[in-house]
């Protein structure tokens, strides 16, 4: 196995997030919290006011041998809506919005150029906003956040929001999922 990379993503609730991530071959861990803001050590509590600058993120380990970070960036995309500032279908608010903290200066031009290929590839269409800015800081969310949608699947945000971005996931990702194989 290549040494481990870690990729920080914020696309909407972290349970969604975090659920979507776990199924990808090659990711060792998901972690849900907080990055991009300027309040050290925030609680969700204080993430929820959006006073703190910090968006819901996830923090993917990953083995690049497995999964490339650009798998990884065509899942997130493919996944949540990076063309609306600050919102991701009822979840309003900064801590929402979609970001990509890049940990190495390999990921940030990865992450530009995927950016820029998207807005490309459809002229017409409403541009991607999403942030990219260099990681300062994860603070790791609190422990009942870990692992939302397989303690709570019966809860009902997981089955209206969640559920149906694990079956996108399944159906137009079975390549990359842990169940699948990588074939050299």
């Amino acid at each position: 196995m290549e040494t481990a990379e870690v990729a920080i993503f914020g696309g909407g609730c972290f349970w969604c997030t975090e659920a979507i991530f776990q199924s990808l071959r090659g990711v060792l861990s998901v972690m849900p919290g907080y990055a991009g803001g300027t309040v050290p050590n925030p609680s969700y509590e204080a993430v929820c006011t959006g006073e703190t600058g910090h968006a819901e993120v996830i923090k993917i380990e990953f083995d690049p041998s497995q999964v490339s970070f650009n798998d990884l960036l065509t899942v997130f995309f493919a996944t949540h809506n990076p063309t609306t500032l600050n919102r991701q279908g009822d979840d309003i608010g900064t801590q929402y919005r979609s970001i990509i903290l890049y940990t190495n200066e390999a990921q940030r031009q990865t992450a530009e150029a995927f950016i820029k290929k998207l807005s490309d590839s459809d002229p017409g269409g409403k541009p991607v906003i999403t942030e990219i800015k260099p990681l300062e800081m994860f603070y790791t969310a609190e422990d009942y956040h870990r692992n939302y949608f397989k303690n709570h699947p019966d809860q009902p945000y997981c089955e209206i929001i969640i559920e149906p971005k694990v079956q996108k996931l399944e159906k137009e990702f079975a390549a990359l999922l842990a169940t699948h194989e990588k074939k050299p």
